[in-house]
């Protein structure tokens, strides 16, 4: 099965395609949207500034939004600010969300953003078939991954971060064809 068109992100000059891991998770592909002039670089979540295919950011479900942006702007001023969105889906229910947003760049971060659906009539993955895939690890690399221990604890989360000159994350996947690791 391929991914699910989701749609545009009109403010964010973006567009979107979804796959469902089921529980409440999916992985979204991010791409510029061409046909939105009226948006420069950069773009939401950096896509102007990818080098490569790769995961570059990834969201934790956020209970207490505002609570958890502060954490964020305890570790970077610059993280942590409060946004939220819309959007009719084609049968006519309204997804609706609060999130951090995250920033430009670097290239790969991560440090997560936070998203609160609780204001949504469904969670967005409902509307997305059973494809087959659920997410069996998320993991990072960094040269300094100690740096997160504290963070991560704030934000009752663990990940594991291992020690190398280049940043990244990383994530196996269960899929019909096996394990694949992006």
């Amino acid at each position: 099965m391929s991914p699910i068109f989701g749609g545009y992100h009109k403010n964010q000059g973006t567009k979107n395609a979804l796959i469902n891991l089921n529980n409440e998770c999916y992985l979204e592909l991010l791409a510029v949207d061409t046909e939105n002039s009226a948006i420069s670089a950069p773009r939401w979540m950096g896509v102007d500034a990818l080098t490569k295919n790769q995961i570059t950011r990834f969201a934790l479900k956020s209970s207490d939004l505002k609570r958890d942006s502060e954490v964020l702007k305890y570790y970077d001023k610059k993280m942590g600010i409060l946004s939220n969105g819309f959007r009719q889906m084609q049968n006519g229910s309204v997804l609706k969300w609060e999130l951090t947003c995250p920033l430009a760049l670097p290239e790969v971060e991560i440090v997560p953003f936070l998203i609160d659906w609780s204001t949504s009539e469904i969670h967005p993955s409902i509307h997305l078939p059973n494809m087959g895939c659920r997410l069996v690890k998320l993991f990072g690399t960094h040269p300094n991954p100690k740096k997160f221990n504290h963070l991560f604890e704030m934000l009752n989360f663990s990940m594991q971060i291992d020690k190398a000159n280049k940043v990244s994350l990383k994530m196996v996947l269960e899929t019909p064809n096996g394990l694949v690791v992006l």
